[in-house]
């Protein structure tokens, strides 16, 4: 019931997922800048994929959070995000192959 899913979350719960979604976005936001850069490409991705894992679980595992709008929009960006990602990771690699061929 509502009730007893509100009486679970506090203060700390609360100004934590703050302070993970604030990271998440300044790494995010990093990669933008600095697209190139391969680890930070991967750790980028990873936040994705941990969203993903994380919403997931709360819907299907723990069963703390329901399949409304605010629910499905994270996990649609996840998703899309990860998609965008993997894809854009070929074109990534592909470019680093390329770049080492010049050097040698």
């Amino acid at each position: 019931s509502p009730r007893t899913l509100f009486s679970t979350v506090n203060g700390l719960q609360a100004r934590t997922f703050g302070i993970w979604t604030l990271l998440s976005s300044v790494i995010r936001c990093l990669c933008a800048i600095d697209i190139r850069n391969t680890t930070l490409y991967y750790i980028t991705l990873f936040t994705f994929v941990m969203a993903l894992v994380h919403f997931l679980s709360e819907v299907f595992i723990y069963h703390t959070a329901a399949l409304t709008i605010g629910v499905m929009a994270p996990l649609m960006v996840a998703s899309f995000s990860i998609l965008g990602m993997l894809i854009g990771l070929q074109y990534l690699e592909v470019e680093a192959l390329s770049e080492n061929k010049k050097k040698n």
